[in-house]
């Protein structure tokens, strides 16, 4: 098993595979399932993406149980047709996909956790987001998720991807990262300029404290997961230019690991801090739960 970034792009280098060969054939080798088995649940991975995607957008959208989200994917998609976004219809188009996704978790539909719920918009908001622009088929489209997959596996055994253990750093942050990492690959950079995104991209989300009102994965989530997606693009683009970075991909995982180990429980998914403890918050889920959960 691949233990550190630097590894995999020596692997990468050395034995001329792509980063998404190598996650396969390591998952062959850990699982002993077949080549067609591996392919076909990442395959399945796809599918819930692209379900929730669409889903978000047909008619009026979805909504959580609790009111708080839901519908701004609609939102998004109508203003995008207007043609006058700022950042660009690619990036609005990945944010749109994202948001969506989130707000399918939060009305409690169908998602691929990537790597978990609460981040579960910004690999497939990235993902959907460059689909046209480099004319990706279906099969470039499953190769990206396995290369976000080797990435976020060395982050999952070196530091951590749950909120309550890291903050929302280890959520978004790393999905953010993995997808910069697989959008570099997808638009045929180098395994190093990989690297290069995932850590520019983990570094601009250190420290993002996880800080869900009322505890539950809406707010700030759902536009954390947009977020997370326009920095994935920034990060890959800026790789690709050939900018690199004066802290390595390993280090900054490591740093995040610290850094989480670093935040007081108030800002890891409790809901006790950040803009959970805000007057709004605090009402919000007095509303939802009662005042008995308020903490005094």
């Amino acid at each position: 098993m691949y233990t550190s970034i630097k590894e995999i792009v020596e692997a990468a280098n050395k034995r001329q595979m792509p980063l998404y060969a190598l996650m396969i054939e390591q998952e062959m080798g850990i699982t002993k399932a077949s080549y067609e088995e591996v392919w076909s649940k990442m395959e399945k991975n796809l599918t819930t993406m692209e379900n929730s995607i669409n889903r978000s957008i047909e008619g009026d959208g979805v909504f959580s149980p609790t009111g708080l989200t839901g519908g701004d994917a609609v939102k998004i998609m109508n203003y995008r047709s207007k043609g006058k976004t700022l950042s660009g219809d690619l990036m609005v188009y990945g944010v749109q996909s994202s948001i969506g996704v989130n707000e399918v978790n939060a009305s409690l539909g169908a998602i691929c956790a990537t790597p978990t719920a609460g981040a579960s918009g910004t690999i497939p908001g990235v993902l959907f987001g460059i689909k046209d622009t480099l004319n990706l088929s279906r099969e470039d489209m499953i190769h990206f998720l396995f290369t976000s997959a080797l990435f976020g596996m060395v982050v999952a055994n070196n530091a951590c991807i749950a909120g309550a253990f890291g903050g929302c750093q280890a959520e978004v942050g790393s999905a953010s990262a993995m997808a910069a990492a697989a959008a570099v690959e997808a638009a045929g950079g180098t395994p190093q300029q990989s690297s290069e995104a995932f850590s520019t991209a983990l570094q601009n989300l250190l420290g993002l404290v996880c800080d869900p009102v009322a505890g539950l994965v809406e707010i700030p989530c759902v536009k954390r997961n947009a977020i997370g997606t326009a920095n994935a693009l920034v990060a890959a683009d800026i790789a690709l230019a050939d900018v690199t970075n004066v802290i390595n991909a390993d280090e900054v995982i490591e740093a995040m690991y610290r850094v989480g180990r670093q935040m007081p429980r108030e800002l890891r998914e409790t809901g006790l801090g950040g803009v959970a403890a805000t007057p709004t918050g605090i009402a919000i889920k007095s509303r939802i739960f009662g005042d008995k959960h308020i903490p005094r």
